[in-house]
């Protein structure tokens, strides 16, 4: 009886002691799942996390990539619109892009997809405002440069954004570009323009057009990669606070320098499609650029665009025969010699500011080491 008695008093307390242990595994693995949660809730509710997170997911080679496709999509889309659609409104094309973009960001608003935008405080809506106002002439006289100019004129102009960026920088962040990158970017522009005075067809609005659109463009990719870089925002986040004033502006500029008769166009299916597939494009050239703005920077947003320009002439030459003239073919080696030159002096400075934060780090790191032992 003695015996059974102890059996059943150990039988309680172990059963007890191991209900204790299964309460603090329980326990434990509930604070682990809590912390889970919360470390998700930082990467994904926050836009300090929902930055990292696009930095991780698309680098400068992804970002750059993603934008050259596109790019060398919407001119070609824009170009059929205008062109063999006969959709001369390039202020209204615009409008629909933003407009659609917007949209589309709505759905991403409502499904809790889009990312987190950094508190009130930190960005004052006077920049946000600025920025969706440069957008708007940036993209609208774009897209009107192209339409009264050739794709050649249209590139040649880009060369002018260059210089403009060098010296907006300077004049707003006090950013001083290295004499061996000035070197490389005057090459660069300087074989874009030999590799494109071949198709140099114009008049004389569009050359207004064109010029007109070089301070806004400039500015407006600087400030798309400050914000990103400096200030926590992505680029979905930047897209849905800027685009509803970047529609505003772009209905006032409509009745300037749009022709009138828009609502008289045929929109029938296959013209309705064209304009919507040109107004994806425009999401996604409009995504792809911030993207690749907040990887890199504004100068080297715009080398890709001439990298992407001398890409096409010198694929038109050796896939489909063209015959685009010696000259133009040496300036597009030139110019894609020049961006080699440019992308090595970036390459080279990263790795420089990569290793001596370390070094800086490590050294602090001594200091306080010896003065802890004195």
């Amino acid at each position: 009886m003695m015996f059974k008695g102890m059996e059943l008093i150990t039988s309680v307390f172990g059963r007890k002691s191991f209900l204790k242990r299964k309460d603090s595994d329980a326990g434990e693995a509930a604070r682990a799942l809590e912390e889970l949660r919360g470390s998700l809730y930082n990467e994904l509710r926050t836009s300090e996390g929902a930055k990292r997170q696009q930095q991780r997911l698309c680098g400068p080679v992804v970002a750059l990539t993603f934008n050259f496709l596109v790019s060398v999509g919407i001119i070609m889309g824009n170009k059929l619109v205008m062109g063999k659609v006969g959709f001369n409104y390039p202020i209204l094309l615009t409008l629909i892009h933003y407009t659609s973009a917007w949209l589309l960001l709505a759905v991403l608003k409502a499904l809790s997809l889009l990312p987190p935008s950094p508190p009130t405080k930190t960005t004052p809506f006077s920049l946000l405002f600025a920025l969706g106002a440069v957008m708007a002439f940036a993209s609208g006289l774009a897209n009107t440069s192209l339409k009264h100019n050739s794709v050649g004129f249209y590139q040649m102009a880009k060369i002018a954004v260059t210089p403009t960026i060098v010296v907006a920088e300077f004049i707003l962040f006090r950013k001083i570009v290295s004499f061996y990158k000035v070197l490389a970017l005057a090459v660069v522009s300087v074989g874009v323009a030999v590799a494109t005075v071949t198709d140099l067809e114009f008049n004389m609005f569009g050359a207004c057009i064109a010029i007109a659109w070089i301070i806004p463009s400039a500015i407006n990719k600087v400030l798309w990669s400050d914000l990103q870089q400096k200030r926590n925002w992505t680029a979905l986040a930047l897209m849905w606070k800027t685009t509803p004033i970047t529609i505003f502006f772009l209905v006032a500029l409509m009745p300037w320098l749009d022709p009138p008769g828009a609502l008289s166009f045929k929109w029938n299916l296959n013209n309705s499609m064209a304009v919507l597939i040109s107004a994806l494009l425009g999401f996604l050239l409009q995504w792809s650029g911030a993207l690749a703005l907040g990887a890199t920077s504004a100068t080297s947003h715009v080398v890709l665009g001439q990298f992407k320009t001398c890409v096409i002439l010198l694929g038109g030459y050796l896939l489909f025969s063209s015959d685009p003239g010696y000259a133009s073919i040496c300036g597009a080696f030139v110019a894609i010699c020049g961006m080699s030159v440019y992308t090595s002096l970036n390459i080279n400075e990263t790795r420089d500011t990569s290793n001596h934060i370390p070094k800086q780090t490590f050294d602090n790191q001594n200091e306080k080491t010896v003065a802890n032992g004195v």
